[in-house]
This record gives structure tokens, sequence and C-alpha cells, in this order.
């Protein structure tokens, strides 16, 4: 294994953390303040998702020698917040949610249902879902230039340049001249750091019918079409075969054993593994199961180390966070639409499924992942109907 780890993947792993943990974790302590947590708990929830999600990354990378990363339910988290702001929901009620969205992602999972839905999917229609999740964060990569001019347009510079003389170490370059510009424009404020090693805090459920029923589900739902859908779509788009239903089946245990101590939902990464399977990781793809295990190991530094890894995260300015995360994407990007639209016979729903994709639009608590198969599966009928 130690002949197939390199920098790239290291660094692939890395952004990959940075992004998803910079763009979601706002909304972690939004939940944890509604439901009413103690600073105590709240660090908690970082260990229970961090050391959640570094565990059956390294077991399943490890096993498959496959780029599988596993990231948390931003969609889930909104859920427990919005219900907990409604004063809809307690901590012990919040935790039952847990438990139980965890048994039904594991009945997904082991019974094989998630999957034979999935194998219905045409690749195109996938590769569009997985474009159209992603190419929010290409746009937002230059919608930051008017705030920081200097940043954002010298790594794109960089990113351009790299691509031609250096491309294994186009994007670790990237994000080093991205820091050191940005310390000294003197925007990494690292002396706010608070430094101590997390202790995880137990708390019992408490069973709530209306609670289940309320939050539970919309949280199993949102879990599976708006993370482990795209998640898998970017496995499938990356060239890689897994084992789909004994992943899901045990991110669901992992849920559960962790849910006491505040994990609300553990899953496939959706964004954040494009990372790892796509050629930045590695150009050869058999050694792109680094990537993941590199992540695996900064999930467990956020979870050892909670609040200091929150501390440093936020240390990063959002534009150096925009910029390396789309430009770190556009390659993956552009290989989805050509897989999307290279077929004519799927061009039109393809297309359909990108663009509601990417709209971002919400519907009855579902985000717009699951909205854009839906409605390029409906395109796609009504061709083959006509035809």
């Amino acid at each position: 294994m130690l002949k197939d780890f390199s920098v790239s993947a290291l660094v692939a792993g890395f952004v990959s953390v940075l992004v998803g943990f910079t763009s979601s974790v706002a909304i972690i302590f939004q939940a944890t303040q509604a439901l009413g947590a103690t600073p105590d708990q709240t660090a908690s929830w970082l260990w229970a998702i961090g050391v959640g999600m570094a565990l059956p990354t390294f077991a399943f990378s490890i096993l498959t020698r496959k780029p599988i990363l596993i990231a948390w339910s931003t969609p889930g988290a909104a859920v427990i917040g919005a219900a907990a702001a409604a004063g809809h929901l307690t901590m012990p009620q919040a935790i039952g949610c847990f438990l139980f969205s965890a048994v039904l992602i594991m009945i997904a999972g082991f019974s094989g249902g998630f999957e034979k839905m999935m194998k219905r999917l045409p690749l195109p229609l996938a590769s569009a879902l997985l474009a159209g999740v992603l190419a929010r964060f290409a746009l937002d990569a230059f919608v930051a230039v008017p705030r920081n001019p200097l940043l954002v347009l010298s790594m794109a510079a960089a990113y351009v340049a790299g691509r031609r003389f250096w491309p294994r170490a186009n994007i670790p370059f990237v994000l080093l001249l991205g820091i050191a510009i940005a310390a000294a424009q003197g925007l990494l404020h690292l002396e706010a750091v608070p430094w101590k090693i997390t202790t995880p805090v137990w708390t019992s459920p408490e069973w709530s019918l209306p609670a289940l029923i309320g939050t539970g589900i919309p949280l199993f739902i949102v879990t599976m079409a708006s993370q482990n859908l795209p998640g898998l779509a970017a496995i499938r788009v990356g060239g890689y075969e897994a084992p789909v239903s004994k992943i899901i089946g045990w991110t669901g245990v992992t849920t559960f054993l962790f849910a006491p101590f505040g994990a609300f939902g553990i899953n496939l990464a959706a964004i954040t593994a494009a990372f790892c399977v796509g050629p930045e990781a590695h150009p050869d793809p058999a050694r792109r199961y680094w990537a993941p295990l590199c992540a695996a190991f900064f999930y467990l530094l956020v979870g050892i180390f909670g609040a200091t890894v929150a501390g440093l995260f936020a240390a990063f300015p959002r534009e150096l966070v925009l910029a390396i995360a789309g430009l770190a994407l556009l390659t993956t990007i552009g290989n989805a639409l050509a897989a999307a639209l290279g077929d004519e016979d799927y061009r039109e729903a393809s297309a359909m499924t990108f663009f509601v994709t990417l709209s971002g639009i919400t519907l009855l608590g579902i985000g717009a992942a699951f909205w854009g198969i839906v409605a390029g599966g409906i395109v796609l009928a009504l061709r083959r109907k006509s035809v």
C-alpha cells in the first residue's frame, strides 16, 4: 500500500475535508444551538461525526482498494436544525430520531433495495446529476473574484499554468499559493484557535412518535436522496463499482453506534467524493484509494480535536475555500458533462437533470439531487414513449 501513496492523494483528502467542513459545519452549530446543546455536547457532535466518518472510510477504502469516501448528511443537519428551531424537537428526541433513521438506512442498505433502484439509473443521467451537484462550486469560485481578486485570480492563473507544466502537482501548488497569499494579506487568523481534546458526551434517546414521523423519516429521506444518491453517482462516474448495499448498510450501523454522542447522519460523500475519484487524486485510478484514506486521517483529527480543528478550518478565508474547491473540480465536472451529453438519446433528459440539480431547489424538504433525477427520468420516459 505504501508504494501507492502520493502527495496528490494527501492534498485531495485534505481538500475534501476542508471543503466539506467549511461549507456545512455552520449548519451543525446552528442545529446544536437550536437544540440547546452545551459547548461540550456540540464538541461531542464533532467527535461523533469525525470518528464515525473516519472508521468506515478507512475500512471500505482498504478492503475494496477503491476511493470510498464517507461524509455527514448536511441536509440532515438542516432538517434537525429546522425542527429544533420550530420547537418540535428536544436533544433527547433528536437522538431518538438519529437512531430511527439509522435503522431505516440499515434496512435500505442490507436489503439491497437502494442498489437495485440505482442500477436502473442510466449512466448519462448519473453523470448529469454529478455535474449539477458540482457545478455550483465552480460558479462560486468565480463569483468570489470581486471579493478578493488577487487571491482568486492568482490561484486560477496558477491552475491554468499547472495544467500545462506540472499537472500532477497542480492542486497542491494552487492550495499552497492560496495559503501564502492569504497569509500575506493577513487573512489567516490562527490566534483565536482553541487547543483541546474533545470528550464525547452520551445523551440518552427519548422516543416521541411525532418526532420520529416529523423528523426521523425526513432525516432518512434527505440522507438517501441528497447524499447517498449523488454519492453513488460520483463513484460510478469515476469508473468504480463498489458493494453499495453493504456500504449503505454499514453507514447505518455506524450512525446507530455513534448517534447517542451526536452522529445525526453518516453516509456516502456526495460533493467531496469528487475530489477523491478524479485524476487530481492520482492519474492512476488504482491508486486513488489513498485520497479517502488521507481524508479519514483528517476526519480523526476533526473528531479528536473538534473545537481546535473547527477553529483551524475557520481560519481560512472563504474565498480561498471557494477557489480551491471550484478549480479542483473543473476536470471532474467536464468529464461528467461529456458523459452526460455525449449520447443523443439521453441528451435532453441529462440536460434537464443537470439544470434542475444545479438550481438547488428544495421541495417537501428533499434536495435538488433527487428532483433532478425525477425530472430527467420523466423526460427520458416521455421520449422513449413518443419514439
